[in-house]
Parts: structure tokens; sequence; C-alpha cells
């Protein structure tokens, strides 16, 4: 397994929908862990695929510092409740810019293990909003895309001043 380099915003691939996974295999697995010891590295609680630039459906989550590795293979969201919540949300994309969004409270969850199983899952608060935002993001759907457009564009502009400044 290997840390790699974060995609970081505005690269057109965060706006792209990464592909369902069909074979579980190594290869799988490899990339699984590529993106567990790259979550790591940059001490994030969630990370996608495509954040390492690989457009493939593949989640893994840590919601706390030593809290185990939860990996979601082609993650869908099969039910929301109409209760909402904000939580403030950011990207490893897009370091030092966050914001609040507003989602579903509660979800369900269905996804596959490595091994290719199929599982459902419910969660709610802060675990169902840092699943929101990973599948968006493997939906081609950037966090700050919730927002709206003038929020959207001042923390764009906010982030390239910043970027210019590093």
């Amino acid at each position: 397994m290997a840390v790699r380099p974060l995609v970081i915003f505005p690269d057109p691939r965060l706006r792209q929908p990464a592909a369902p996974i069909l074979a579980f295999d190594d290869g799988l697995a490899s990339l699984a862990g590529d993106v567990a010891d790259t979550l790591s590295a940059v001490s994030a609680i969630g990370l996608t695929a495509p954040h390492i630039g690989v457009l493939q459906r593949v989640v893994v989550v840590r919601l706390e510092p030593g809290a185990e590795t939860r990996v979601y293979v082609n993650p869908v969201v099969t039910w929301a409740s109409e209760e909402v919540a904000s939580h403030e949300e950011g990207s490893v994309s897009m370091p030092g810019i966050r914001e609040a969004i507003t989602r579903p409270e509660r979800l369900r969850l269905s996804f596959r293990t490595l091994s290719g199983e199929t599982q459902e899952e419910e969660m709610a608060g802060f675990p169902a909003a840092v699943m929101q935002h990973e599948i968006d993001q493997l939906d081609g759907i950037f966090w700050i895309d919730r927002l709206s457009r003038l929020k959207r564009d001042r923390l764009a502009k906010r982030f390239a001043k910043a970027s210019r400044r590093a």
C-alpha cells in the first residue's frame, strides 16, 4: 500500500463521476489500501479513490483517530430522512476552507465489501453527513457545489488566494 498525491481543487477530476467497481480482486484491495494509507497520512475523516486520482467508487472512512477504518465499495443511499442537519464540511482537496452544509439527518446505505458481499447500514448525524459528502464526491459533486453560487464563488476565490500565498 502507498500514500498517493491528492487531487487539488479546481482539478476537473473532482467533478467527474466515478465508475462502479466490477472486479473484487487484489487490485481493489490494493486501491482501498492506498486510499486508507493516504487518509491516515493527511489526517482526514473520509477519502475517496477520486481524491487520489482514481475514478472508481471506493470510500474509506475513519470517524475519529484510532477508530476502525471502514471501506465502502459502490455505496448508494437507498433512503434519506426528511429531517435535515447542518455540519461544517471541507475537503483535503481544498485545504483550509470550511462551510456548513445542510443534508438529510439520517440515511440507509447499500454497499459492497472488499470481497463483494452486499451490506446495508443505517447512519445518523455526523457519520451520515460524512458518507453523503463522500458519495457526492463519487458522483462528481464537489462539496462546495451544495452551496449557493455566491458562497461557492467566494470560497473558491479565498482558496485560490490562499494557494497563491503558499
